[in-house]
């Protein structure tokens, strides 16, 4: 099976002069959305992902550390380095990258380096095998045990 045909199309993202109480209100909008089910938020200059800012990095990028949220922007508290795959690949590929890296939220990219869609771990539990499941959830989770 290909990534394309498991995940989540229409992904929500920001542009990296996008202020953190906007990321914040966005990511509390889509919670509540169990569809769009939203924990990550890319960060896109022109369409393709430069950074990722999770609710975890709001917290301790900048509220832990004391900083005004309110004059931050995703660009100051993104996690820079983003570990993606491409919308052709196959789901077996995507399921090692988040395994190997412990992900749980793969951005998906076409071939022209766009951002087109998101393969989360709720995703593969739909499409894959409960065993290929349990061995990605138990890979993904391995630093926690």
């Amino acid at each position: 099976m290909k990534v394309k045909n498991m995940m989540h199309r229409g992904v929500q993202f920001v542009e990296p002069g996008a202020k953190i109480a906007a990321i914040a209100k966005i990511a509390a909008i889509a919670a509540k959305m169990q569809q769009h089910d939203i924990g990550a938020i890319p960060v896109c200059d022109n369409g393709k992902p430069i950074g990722m800012v999770t609710d975890r990095d709001i917290t301790i990028r900048a509220l832990a550390n004391g900083k005004d949220a309110a004059k931050l922007t995703a660009k100051d508290v993104m996690t820079a380095k983003v570990i993606y795959c491409r919308d052709s690949a196959e789901a077996e590929d995507a399921i090692r990258i988040m395994e190997s890296k412990q992900i749980r939220r793969l951005p998906v990219l076409d071939d022209t380096g766009e951002l087109v869609g998101m393969l989360s771990l709720g995703d593969v539990s739909h499409a894959m095998t409960q065993n290929l499941t349990g061995e990605v959830t138990r890979a993904v989770s391995a630093h926690h045990a």
